[in-house]
């Protein structure tokens, strides 16, 4: 484990804004418009238990990390606890979590560009010549690095912090409290996927355990604040949009749903928040462009590790064309795949790789292996148990989601 010397450890503010950047994003663009039907007050209730339970699996995940004495990757971590078995589901899982991700990012950025250049040039410009220009851009700063996307990143992060406290700020006093009084409880836990994976911090936690010295108590309390950061800042978007927004009509929320529309694209329709339109097309795009930037350099790290392959010049540029190339033409062949990219990604990958891998890794360790560690997450067996039930769950939901769509399909 770790030493852990407080006097030695790194700034806990630090940790906690690490955390709450990681999960405040593009998420903010497809939650309202998936969780409409169910109403607000379901939608809280959700986001909370969410909130909950994806603390519990990252403090699972942190238990795991201090029985090593040196950082580690997740994969290592899996293949000292789970063997080689459990290291190649974790491949996989890693695979399938970011390129779902990739798809939902780029396949959101077309429209969005294009309304991002209408609002700035009055110019018209196809979906699909948006997000491959975009695309390029974005492609350019991983090329050239984690400095570049660092300086980038922070311009794009002040246009997100910015856009998002205006657009709060002059919608609150339109807000309809006839609106958020519509409650369906039934429909609330469609949406559970995709907010599960709008608290996905876990890939920080071995860099953060580093970077802290391995401070049980600052590491706790980095993933409390560090979460409900963005937890506290869901719940205010999702009152403004779920306030301003109808459910029903040309442009409310159901036909935004069937559509595959992001959250912002409606405020066009509403006369009486009309205005607001070209902030939200502003915050849109920061949230994109922020959420690729840090998947993206992400995954060139994670394919350059495992594939083992150095970061020449033409190693770099292997290794982007890997990241981008096969999303990008996913979501050209299926242009509204949005909001089913953010559901699977949340009910398959984020489940999978920062749960039940969680859960497999501590059961392992803890009644296996018999490491002598400190329980980051109380409850022993029962708790594991408990945490394993509700992942089961959430992807039992997602996939009698899909079959009933097949079924209505057909």
């Amino acid at each position: 484990m770790p030493e852990q010397n407080e006097n030695d450890s790194g700034s806990l503010f630090g940790a906690i804004l690490l955390i709450a950047g990681c999960c405040i994003g593009a998420g903010m663009l497809g939650l309202p418009v998936l969780s409409a039907i169910a109403g607000f007050k379901p939608t809280l209730v959700m986001f909370i238990l969410c909130w909950l339970f994806m603390v519990a699996t990252g403090f699972l995940l942190l238990e795991v990390n201090l029985w090593f004495s040196k950082e580690v990757s997740l994969i290592s971590m899996a293949g000292q606890t789970l063997g080689r078995f459990g290291q190649s589901l974790t491949w996989l899982g890693f695979g399938f979590l970011f390129y779902t991700i990739m798809v939902a990012y780029i396949s959101g950025s077309g429209q969005l560009f294009s309304d991002f250049i209408a609002a700035l040039t009055g110019y018209e410009v196809l979906p699909w010549m948006s997000s491959l220009s975009l695309t390029l851009l974005l492609t350019l700063f991983l090329y050239l690095g984690t400095k570049a996307v660092d300086y980038f990143n922070r311009t794009m992060m002040i246009g997100l912090v910015l856009s998002y406290v205006i657009m709060v700020a002059i919608g609150m006093p339109h807000v309809d409290f006839n609106l958020l009084k519509h409650e369906e409880w039934n429909a609330s836990f469609l949406v559970v996927p995709a907010m599960i994976i709008s608290f996905g911090y876990h890939n920080l936690i071995p860099s953060l355990t580093t970077y802290l010295g391995g401070n049980i108590v600052k590491l706790r309390k980095a993933i409390l604040l560090g979460t409900f950061i963005p937890l506290f800042a869901y719940l205010v978007w999702e009152f403004l949009l779920l306030g301003l927004i109808p459910l029903e009509g040309s442009d409310g929320f159901k036909r935004a749903l069937c559509e595959g529309s992001l959250a912002t694209q409606l405020l066009k329709g509403s006369d009486e928040v009309r205005w607001i339109s070209p902030i939200a097309n502003f915050f849109a795009f920061f949230a994109i462009v922020t959420s690729f930037l840090g998947v993206g350099l992400s995954f060139v790290d994670f394919l350059a590790d495992g594939l083992n392959i150095k970061k020449t010049i033409f190693g770099k540029l292997f290794l982007c064309l890997c990241v981008v190339l096969p999303p990008f033409v996913f979501s050209i062949i299926y242009p509204n795949v949005f909001l089913v990219a953010l559901n699977y990604a949340g009910a398959f990958g984020t489940v999978g790789l920062f749960c039940l891998l969680p859960v497999a890794m501590v059961w392992s360790g803890r009644y296996v292996q018999k490491f002598n560690a400190v329980q980051v997450l109380p409850g022993g067996k029962c708790s594991l148990i408990f945490l394993l039930a509700i992942a089961a769950l959430i992807i039992y939901l997602q996939l009698t989601l899909d079959f009933t769509c097949y079924l209505k399909e057909n």
